[in-house]
């Protein structure tokens, strides 16, 4: 970290660049007293909003009710970077690596899902500045050069378009000194604006008649004969289903607490660039970008041309430790804004309009995980780990058919019917998450997997930046 980066991070305003705007929906009301609903929702984030969308576009009569304990999109729907990926397995490697027998059809259902976003954003007039483009992955070691290759090569070997680069190929794309290749995925992204998408999916589940009570926390779920009873500080919602939908916040439900960790994710937002300072980078085609080691960084530009910046420097908290004194870790932000200057010194002079954080939920295996309760009335989804822009919406629709007792081919798949290894308790969670960590830290450094991930590997279980 350099004495500029600290200066500049000094200088950004804490808050979500997403949500800082003043045309942000008025909050709804909080549940006062008790109502009846045929589904209740937990959660108004992106599963839970578009479990409501769902609903109601196949039921208009359907009795839907959102509980949120602050506001729509308050959490990682908004501060993520507005990667819409057609992946429901966060990436195809890593659905390589856990489902290969469903991977074809997961693809197939990533695609159909991601063109079935796009498709609802135009039938309802969406304007989330959503954008179709590639996505690069980019080499910044010669071990992370030899990767992409043999990615390829698998890519290859599936169908996926895609296109090797070398470190000149690399760099007529985006200038960046630090690039030795890079691997492109194209067709697999769209670029979104995550908070309006979030607001816009809000403004229709509410024009197509759901209920919606905002900074009304759930303090638990029961359940009374023939129905669930959901009951905040100020009321109760008595619901035929329940669909909880509450990803890094797993609070209503003991049982997603095994399996979802939240990991607090950093994010940077640049001022705008000038035509020359994008005239010195190129970037011209505004991909969506990552590098390729286990510890990344991911970046993108906006329509007003800034750059967001995020990851690298993941952190758990002991406990599952979460709030605003999370989100604040002035290190991680300097840490992210001195690689940022590195990877484009022609940027000198830029600054940083934005810095935040917010917790991804993750799960042993990295993607979204599934469970049922209270006779199958209740179903949650959760654990998207990061790549919940697009997957949100598939999730929704298996918990929608978790819950409905339907039997599709989303339920059958082995990635909805088992659950990922659960988290160990405390202390041996946070003392296996840390050591995870240096250990991913020390293979960037080498290129190789040392022991600790080898085991992990064997056992269907990591943890990623």
């Amino acid at each position: 970290m350099t004495n500029t980066a600290a200066a500049l991070v000094a200088e950004a305003k804490p808050a979500v660049f997403w949500s800082d705007r003043p045309d942000a929906p008025d909050v709804a009301p909080a549940l006062r007293g008790s109502i009846n609903a045929d589904l209740c929702i937990v959660g108004a984030g992106f599963t839970g909003l578009w479990t409501a969308l769902l609903a109601l576009e196949e039921n208009p009569g359907r009795r839907v009710t959102i509980i949120e304990a602050e506001v729509a999109a308050f959490g990682a729907s908004s501060r993520n970077g507005g990667f819409c990926e057609a992946s429901l397995t966060h990436g195809f490697f890593n659905g390589l690596s856990h489902w290969p027998d469903e991977l074809a059809t997961l693809e197939r259902m990533g695609e159909a899902n991601l063109t079935a976003i796009i498709d609802t954003a135009q039938r309802h007039g969406i304007d989330a500045d959503i954008r179709m483009t590639d996505q690069i992955s980019m080499a910044l070691t010669q071990w992370q050069v030899a990767s992409l290759a043999e990615y390829a090569e698998i890519f290859t070997a599936h169908g996926v378009r895609h296109t090797l680069l070398d470190r000149n190929g690399a760099r007529e794309i985006i200038d960046s000194p630090t690039y030795q290749g890079g691997l492109i995925d194209h067709d697999a992204l769209a670029l979104v604006d995550p908070a309006r998408l979030a607001w816009a999916l809000r403004r229709v589940v509410l024009e197509l008649g759901a209920s919606l009570y905002e900074r009304s926390r759930v303090t638990s779920i029961t359940q009374d004969r023939n129905t669930l009873v959901v009951t905040t500080e100020g009321g109760t919602v008595t619901a035929d289903r329940v669909v909880v939908a509450t990803n890094a916040w797993a609070e209503p439900l003991r049982q997603m607490r095994r399996y979802i960790v939240p990991v607090y994710d950093h994010v940077l937002m640049t001022e705008p660039l000038s035509t020359a300072q994008m005239a010195a980078i190129g970037w011209s085609e505004r991909q969506g970008v990552s590098d390729s080691a286990n510890q990344f960084h991911y970046y993108r530009l906006t329509a007003d041309n800034r750059i967001l910046w995020g990851g690298y420097d993941a952190n758990y908290y002991y406990g599952n430790g979460m709030g605003p004194r999370y989100e604040n870790r002035v290190a991680s932000h300097e840490l992210i804004a001195g690689h940022f200057l590195e990877t484009f010194p022609q940027l000198e002079g830029l600054g940083f309009s934005h810095r935040w954080a917010g917790p991804i939920g993750t799960t042993s295996k990295f993607a979204v995980s599934f469970g049922r309760r209270f006779d199958d009335r209740l179903a949650w989804a959760a654990g998207y780990t990061g790549l919940g822009v697009g997957a949100s919406r598939w999730g929704a629709r298996v918990a929608l058919d978790l819950v409905d007792g339907l039997e599709t081919e989303r339920t059958e798949l082995e990635m909805v019917r088992k659950k990922p290894m659960p988290f160990p308790p405390e202390p041996l969670r946070n003392l296996a998450i840390q050591t995870t960590r240096r250990a991913i830290a020390k293979a960037d450094r080498t290129g190789r997997d040392g022991l600790v991930l080898r085991t992990l590997d064997r056992f269907g279980v990591g943890f990623d930046s």
